[in-house]
């Protein structure tokens, strides 16, 4: 079986790209579909995902509805992923300006809110 998508809303798993807010750089906490959410403050978290396909998910996902390549979800999903890929450190400094981002679009209203 073969699922319809809408032209304005394609995917190509189960998580939604809304083509008329691509690269929009207005993310609202709100619009992120549960799962990326969850990926996401995983991401923040002291245990986050070792899945790089999940992770890239994540990445996709801000690329798409964030700033495009400088969006700082986006940087630190890829910058996760060549970490669990290559066992090298990953750079603090993306990580702080990862969480900085999340607090300025709502996922939490302090950095040390998040998990």
């Amino acid at each position: 079986m073969s699922q319809q998508q809408n032209p304005d809303n394609v995917s190509i798993d189960k998580v939604p790209v809304d083509i008329d807010n691509t690269q929009s750089a207005e993310v609202d906490s709100a619009d992120v579909p549960d799962e990326i959410e969850s990926i996401t403050r995983g991401l923040a978290g002291e245990q986050p995902p070792t899945n790089p396909l999940v992770v890239l998910k994540a990445a996709r996902w801000g690329y798409l509805h964030g700033k495009g390549g400088p969006d700082p979800a986006f940087q630190w999903a890829i910058e996760w992923a060549r970490h669990l890929a290559t066992d090298t450190p990953s750079d603090v400094e993306q990580f702080n300006e990862f969480l900085e981002y999340l607090v300025s679009v709502g996922f939490a209203d302090e950095r040390h809110e998040l998990p």
